[in-house]
């Protein structure tokens, strides 16, 4: 019955507090400002079960009476009891999701570990394999290969991109702590582009945000282009070029975005970003190398927004990419969940939370390095991830040592760099002896002296009865995972350290206590109540406002007293202020947990702690505090190692891990094509341009040449060969003039219609009148406009599907088949684009993974030959598996999940009404497919339309966002495949293509040329 007392009394205080008819939705009220009512709930609902609320409320209704507080405690109490309720189901069906999710992952481990035995077998071994010795390597032993960057590299010129796509990003002036967005993250990427402009060997920086030109934010942030530091900042020679951020725009220009809703607008940023990394590439060539593109040496996306960014680029360009998480959104998740306050599908809508794991994910899949801060955010935060797991990690980089084969498995690189410092604005000729300052403070000299000083410094000086004692501070925000009360407890029950110490709490800032956030108030509330409980009037300093900069100044105070610094936080993901502190020379105490582990392992300049421990707390101060030859030693250590944590020093470790990574990543092998668009286009014109456009032909496979011609003789052959074609089919009277060749294209029709019957076949009579139809309505006697098809199909269903159509495959510039996998000329023969293909062999697994698909497309209810391998369909990058009609198989988000489970990256979409899967390449898309060809044939991706139906395959989202213009022609297609694309509780279409865009048009069923074409003039293009 002691239970039901206390829920009795929380009741009462409930009524109290403010329960009244006036705030009915207290329950709910989810406001920043604190509320009494609110607390009281919770603590009912998260100290007592459910039984006791309800045997609460049964006693209620058995003495209730007319009197209106006792018919609103009746309510009350079974509203809370619900809730309660409410929270324990949550918490089983998040228990039994992560049960679930455990047994996959253990599976899909335990498959890839027996794969990967460390028995190998002479099979397995590469040419490369020069490891010889029977003895095993152990995993955790792994000798580094690693080339640290030095002078020597100086003579590089890399260009290298940023992404930071949230907030507001500019360099002077940052309005840190403006809104969630505009965090540390921003102040981090900021930094660290003018220190990597700063070092040798780097020729541009770039750092690509988005677009601002918002009345609500200020005009800086509309800029295209600011620069962060100039040629002459960066290089003394003047060989630098600096850097800068770039803004580009992004969904609408005139609204600032909160990331929880920018989500539909990143493939916007992407094409933008890729027309300005393009541009610039051949710029800097010009300048440095006689006009050879000069690629970026990595593309670095920060978070999981700008990491999916940063992915698409690598795919585009095909070089190296780093991702860096700052905070991570399943760890987010799972904390959340835990809490019980609100259901998986509340915390999906609130924070796009799926979204953005799905983008974490993918930058997993696509990055071959990831920077972190700490171990623990490797073993804990990133180890949560399908894409990842250390163990398998360390396998593969194990048998990469040996020159083994990894079976088609990758998993990407975990490094730990801590975040640089900019110590410029320390003062380091403040020794321990120099007291001048101090005794102005707190002597009793005119006013005059103490003008010079501080005002922080009165600030904190005020509150103490002793000021010569030593400091102890603790800075942090007000919140119960920094752990400030237990802190208070220890020095409140230690008689010897408060005799010994003064105690500074630097907790945010306030104006109201009570008009601050709930846990914020708490743990104020907390702070007064324990300083009146131990007595420490006198002893402890809690100002309630302090500025930005005064912060260097309240450490400054610090190491003048002979002071501490302590971050007792519960879990520390990485500790800055270790840092920053360290490097005014204050010894420190810190948690056990997380990140100041590694940093006390740098630094060692103080004692580490477990934070649940109030008597190791006061100890490790008191030994810190009394012993002043372990306070000198802290600090000379302290001082002699911050080096470790500066910029400089951050850039050479990033850079020597990058260099590392792009020994294991294939060469960018794109050119850029240079348009002549002044000049009329003829037949000859068009054939002769093939040297302009830099494509590199596979004279072999294309046309029969003598072997001992010089490659300048094979190219004239080649040209030569091309064009008695193309005067043979004039001649013919096919058509009156056939421009294959796309060199002086500006437009381009992609034709994406998925017109399947249900049984998977082609639907021609639609298919014809749709082509037809979009012919028509382009022509285009100059040659300016060019036609593309883009389908799941492959180049002999394609052909089949055209002949049928009674339509000439030479009206096509280019044939996209097998869902982007595969690109076809028809102007060359139909010969496979090689360099289309080798750009999509990124982490392709190829024949290992054929196997694994279709055990796990079938669903475990399923009978065996329900997903079979389609042989006649396949390909070197393509794999296609026949559905049977009316069978299960599994979405493509599950069969992703599992596949990365397995180490295995792969694209995997669903084609011809559902009755095909094709497994790709990671970056092998149909829209990937026109980013290349954007970059090969120098034509800007917002002059292509792409024709798509209401519904398609699985890829179908991917046509409509982007910077394209996209049609939808209604009541083209029947069947589509958008069933399998993923399960009801992953995102929404809302979180993929925005609402409302300008750059798509619907054409209503029954369209004509017409019809088309002023839909297309819509564009304005």
């Amino acid at each position: 019955m002691a239970k039901n007392e206390w829920i009795n009394g929380y009741l009462e205080a409930i009524l109290d507090a403010g329960g009244s008819k006036k705030d009915a939705s207290w329950i709910s009220n989810t406001n920043s400002l604190f509320s009494p009512t609110k607390y009281f709930v919770e603590e009912v609902v998260n100290r007592f079960d459910d039984t006791d609320l309800h045997r609460t409320w049964v006693k209620v209704i058995a003495t209730r009476n007319s009197q209106e507080r006792n018919n609103r405690l009746e309510n009350m109490c079974w509203r809370i009891w619900h809730l309660a309720r409410k929270k324990k189901q949550i918490a089983w069906d998040d228990a039994h999701r992560l049960a679930k999710r455990r047994l996959e992952r253990e599976e899909g481990r335990k498959d890839a570990s027996e794969d990967l035995s460390e028995d190998l077998s002479e099979g397995e071994k590469e040419k490369g394999d020069t490891n010889q010795h029977g003895d095993k390597e152990k995993l955790f032993r792994i000798k580094s290969e690693l080339k640290m960057w030095s002078d020597e590299d100086k003579s590089k010129r890399l260009y290298i991109v940023l992404i930071s796509l949230h907030g507001l990003v500019r360099g002077d002036n940052m309005e840190l702590g403006r809104d969630s967005d505009t965090g540390g993250q921003v102040k981090y990427v900021v930094e660290l582009a003018r220190a990597l402009a700063n070092t040798k060997g780097v020729y541009r920086v770039d750092l690509l945000t988005r677009q601002i030109s918002s009345p609500d934010v200020d005009s800086s942030y509309g800029e295209p282009i600011e620069m962060l530091s100039s040629p002459s900042d960066t290089d003394a020679e003047g060989e630098g070029c600096g850097a800068y951020i770039i803004r580009l725009p992004c969904g609408p220009h005139d609204r600032y975005i909160p990331k929880e809703s920018l989500w539909p607008y990143i493939p916007e940023f992407v094409d933008e970003a890729l027309s300005h990394v393009v541009n610039m590439a051949r710029v800097i060539g010009d300048q440095v190398e006689g006009g050879k593109p000069i690629w970026p040496y990595v593309i670095h996306g920060h978070y999981a927004d700008a990491g999916e960014v940063a992915a698409y680029l690598s795919g585009s360009l095909n070089v190296p990419m780093v991702l860096t998480g700052h905070s991570l959104g399943r760890n987010k998740f799972e904390q959340l969940l835990q809490q019980g306050r609100f259901s998986r599908e509340d915390i999906n809508t609130t924070y796009k939370i799926m979204r953005r794991i799905e983008a974490e994910e993918f930058g997993l899949d696509a990055a071959e390095m990831v920077v972190t801060s700490t171990r623990q955010e490797i073993e804990e935060q990133w180890g949560l991830y399908d894409g990842f797991d250390v163990k398998l990690e360390r396998k593969l980089r194990v048998r990469k040592r040996r020159g083994v084969s990894c079976l088609g498995r990758s998993m990407p690189r975990m490094v730990v760099i801590p975040p640089g410092m900019d110590f410029s604005y320390v003062k380091m000729q403040d020794s321990v002896d120099n007291e001048d300052d101090l005794t102005s403070l707190l002597g009793s000299d005119s006013t005059e002296n103490k003008k010079n000083l501080p005002p922080i410094w009165s600030e904190i000086m005020r509150f103490f009865t002793n000021p010569h004692k030593p400091m102890i501070l603790a800075l942090s925000r007000p919140d119960p995972k920094k752990n400030v009360t237990t802190l208070l407890k220890a020095f409140g029950e230690c008689k010897h350290l408060r005799e010994l110490a003064n105690l500074t709490l630097i907790l945010g800032n306030r104006d109201d206590i009570e008009e601050m956030h709930n846990t914020s108030s708490a743990v104020l509330t907390t702070v007064l109540k324990l300083i009146d409980k131990y007595d420490l009037y006198g002893q402890v300093a809690y100002p309630k406002h302090h500025k930005q900069s005064d912060v260097p100044e309240i450490y400054r105070l610090a190491a003048k007293t002979k002071g501490v610094f302590i971050n007792p936080a519960l879990v520390e993901p990485f500790g800055l202020t270790l840092i920053e502190a360290s490097a005014y020379g204050l010894p420190t105490v810190a948690t056990k947990n997380g990140g100041p582990v590694d940093i006390h392992k740098v630094l060692n300049n103080g004692l580490l702690v477990d934070p649940h421990d109030q008597k190791a707390i006061a100890d490790a101060l008191l030994k810190l505090v009394a012993g002043k030859g372990l306070w000198l030693e802290c600090r000379k250590h302290g001082l002699k190692n911050i080096h470790r944590f500066s910029w400089p020093e951050h850039c050479k470790n990033y850079l020597s891990h990058v260099e590392h990574c792009r020994d294991r990543h294939s060469t960018p092998r794109l050119e850029i094509v240079h348009q002549n668009i002044e000049e009329p286009m003829s037949d000859s014109d068009s054939l002769r341009d093939v040297e302009d456009l830099s494509l590199r032909f596979s004279i072999d496979g294309d046309f029969k040449v003598n072997g001992d011609l010089d490659p300048a003789s094979q190219q004239k052959e080649l040209i030569d060969t091309l064009i008695r074609r193309q005067q043979l089919i004039t001649s013919s009277g096919n058509v009156a003039v056939k421009t294959y060749y796309p060199g002086k294209r500006q437009r381009l029709f992609v034709i994406a219609v998925d017109c399947y019957h249900a049984n998977g076949c082609v639907s021609n009579d639609s298919l014809s009148v749709i082509i037809k139809t979009v012919l028509a309505a382009a022509s285009d006697p100059t040659g300016r406009t060019g036609f593309l098809i883009s389908t799941g199909s492959t180049l002999a269903e394609t052909m089949e599907a055209l002949r049928s159509c009674q339509l000439d495959p030479c009206d096509f510039d280019a044939l996209i088949c097998s869902s982007g996998s595969e690109l076809y000329y028809p102007w060359r023969d139909l010969v496979a684009d090689v360099d289309y293909s080798s750009h999509v062999e990124y982490r392709w697994p190829g024949d290992n993974v054929r196997s694994t698909i279709m055990r796990l497309a079938r669903l475990d209810d399923e009978v065996d030959d329900d997903v079979g391998e389609y042989v006649y369909a396949c390909g070197s990058h393509c794999y296609a598996y026949m559905v049977k009609p009316g069978a299960k198989a599994s979405k493509t988000d599950d069969l992703r999940h599992k596949l990365r489970m397995r180490g295995f990256r792969c694209n995997l979409v669903y084609t011809r009404a559902a009755t095909r899967l094709n497994v790709v390449p990671l970056f092998a898309s149909r829209l990937q497919a026109l980013r290349y060809l954007s970059i090969r044939w120098g034509i800007d991706l917002s002059k292509m339309v792409v024709f798509v139906g209401e519904k398609g395959d699985t890829d179908y989202e991917d046509l409509l966002v982007g910077i394209h213009k996209t049609l939808i022609l209604n009541g083209s297609v029947e069947n589509g495949s958008e069933a399998l694309l993923r399960s009801a509780e992953i995102f929404r279409r809302e979180d993929i293509v925005p609402k409302d865009s300008p750059n798509i048009v619907t054409v209503n069923e029954g369209f004509g040329a017409a019809d088309i074409t002023v839909a297309v003039d819509s564009f304005r293009t």
